[in-house]
């Protein structure tokens, strides 16, 4: 990682209008309906929630995460809704810098979980919230944004650092190129992650098989 960044918890209005811009940015949003509102990124900030980002060596915001307190039958947690990395700088740590961000805010405000999810084909992003950071895939959500954005959701002990869990029980095969992924796949991998979940198991890890396929690994939740 690269001593050139470093991770600040946004917190002016400039900050905040950057952060919506690189967001559209990012994702290519045009319509306005996609976009983000710095007033709300402003309200967050000042309740419990996330708004930070990272900043170059010239000051520029280059990379930008943002979440806020969650609930579900008792538990109490930080929800990370999104994160974006300036293009030409992904692989280069900065989505680490912002989780660790976001972990920081969220033991100061009480909270000792966090929550996201992610395309379940997206091998790399995968490998990042499982293998790197050591969340653990708890639940599969169908169609969460709409059909074809199936999402898994991870936890992520933040008091915990990363480690490889109990011995793997069971795998899913999943394709590394998302152009590969037929509704005849998404079937089958929305079937097998029902059934494991349903045991009480997660998903500890990714490994690559081959150049066209990876496996989720799954173990018992600790």
């Amino acid at each position: 990682m690269s001593d050139d960044f470093r991770a600040v918890s946004l917190s002016t209005p400039a900050q905040y209008a950057d952060a919506a811009a690189l967001y559209r940015e990012v994702f290519g949003y045009q319509q306005p309906d996609h976009g983000l509102n710095p007033r709300l990124l402003a309200a967050l900030a000042r309740n419990g929630g996330s708004v930070v980002g990272v900043l170059d060596a010239t000051d520029r915001l280059v990379a930008f995460a943002y979440g806020f307190p969650g609930t579900s039958e008792s538990a109490l947690y930080h929800y990370s809704q999104s994160a974006v990395v300036v293009a030409g700088l992904q692989g280069r740590g900065l989505g680490r810098m912002l989780k660790y961000a976001q972990r920081d805010v969220a033991l100061a405000n009480g909270m000792s979980r966090m929550r996201w999810t992610y395309d379940p084909f997206q091998v790399r992003n995968a490998h990042f919230n499982l293998n790197v950071l050591g969340a653990r895939a708890r639940w599969y959500s169908p169609d969460l944004y709409g059909p074809g954005t199936d999402r898994l959701v991870v936890d992520w002990d933040l008091t915990q650092a990363p480690s490889t869990g109990r011995a793997p029980v069971a795998e899913i095969p999943v394709p590394t190129d998302r152009a590969s992924v037929t509704d005849c796949v998404v079937a089958r991998v929305r079937e097998e992650f029902a059934e494991l979940f349903a045991m009480g198991l997660v998903a500890t890890g990714i490994h690559r098989d081959d150049d066209h396929t990876a496996s989720y690994v799954f173990g018992a939740a600790e």
